[in-house]
């Protein structure tokens, strides 16, 4: 089976190379030209109120060319934050609260100082001396005691704002998906739905590509690996047929660790080679390059 497809791949290799018109042999392999292409897709469910998209517009990477329906995620959000709003005035200021027991600490702790002096000329009863201590130590437990509960008011009270929180920034994530945004420099090469249709979550509403900075995908031999690298300058020919051919500068960007069998439309420079490997050569296109023309590429400076 293999065999037969090696036959049928060279003559077929062997047609392209004279309709080429390779006469004098300028390049070592040949292909297509590609380009990074990124089928956009709706990210939330609603109504596509705004999608000024049209085939040909080019677009920045980050511009907003339409949007969804926000309207019911808006309100929830609003909804949510007025919700935070009252939790959050539930958080008790501690400081404030316990504020009246330690100025009441701060009394009884000079009533005892005062009594220990009286107690010590002898003009004052012990016992009273012990009343303070024993009011002064009930104060203290009385202050832990509010204090902990306050804290435990203020952490439930912080617990409930952060989810709500939480929740809020779900919805601002959602509504920053409404926006239908290109994540590319490119051009757009076709428009899938229309303002006013219902859009959900994978729906693909267009196609763009970087067709600045193309890609010339070729087919080499197993011989042909010694003579190229990641990186290397090589020149690349668009074929607008018959002798218009044009040349451009470009950088070899990629190479296959695998082989594969020569594709069907593909001439490799030995054309009885059936196992090839993949390269990919980046082209600065100043427009004359369209996706899926005919190129070769030269390995020699």
């Amino acid at each position: 089976m293999k065999l037969i497809k090696g036959i049928l791949y060279g003559t077929l290799a062997t047609a392209l190379l004279s309709a080429c018109g390779d006469k004098n042999g300028k390049y070592d392999a040949t292909g297509t030209f590609e380009a990074t292409e990124v089928i956009v897709s709706s990210e939330a469910s609603g109504k596509l109120m705004d999608f000024n998209v049209t085939e040909g517009d080019q677009l920045q990477q980050g511009k907003e060319v339409g949007y969804v329906d926000t309207v019911q995620l808006y309100l929830k959000k609003l909804q949510l934050q007025a919700n935070t709003t009252t939790v959050k005035s539930r958080r008790q200021d501690i400081g404030k609260q316990i504020a009246a027991i330690k100025q009441q600490i701060v009394t009884q702790e000079r009533e005892k100082k005062r009594w220990e002096n009286l107690v010590k000329s002898n003009a004052g009863n012990q016992k009273q001396l012990d009343d303070i201590n024993s009011q002064i130590a009930y104060l203290q437990k009385q202050l832990i005691a509010q204090t902990s509960t306050l804290e435990n008011n203020n952490a439930g009270v912080n617990g409930e704002s952060s989810s709500l929180e939480i929740q809020v920034a779900q919805l601002n994530d959602q509504l920053s998906k409404c926006h239908i945004i290109s994540p590319i420099n490119g051009t757009v090469l076709s428009k899938y739905a229309e303002k006013g249709e219902l859009a959900t979550p994978g729906k693909a509403l267009f196609k763009v590509a970087d067709i600045e900075n193309m890609f010339l995908r070729a087919y080499i031999t197993s011989d042909q690996l010694s003579k190229i690298k990641i990186g290397q300058k090589v020149k690349v020919f668009a074929d607008y047929g018959g002798e218009n051919v044009k040349e451009f500068p470009g950088t070899v960007t990629w190479i296959s660790n695998k082989s594969e069998f020569t594709p069907k439309g593909i001439l490799t420079k030995d054309e009885r080679a059936n196992l090839v490997y993949a390269v990919k050569v980046a082209v600065k296109n100043s427009g004359d390059i369209k996706i899926g023309m005919y190129g070769e590429v030269s390995f020699t400076k």
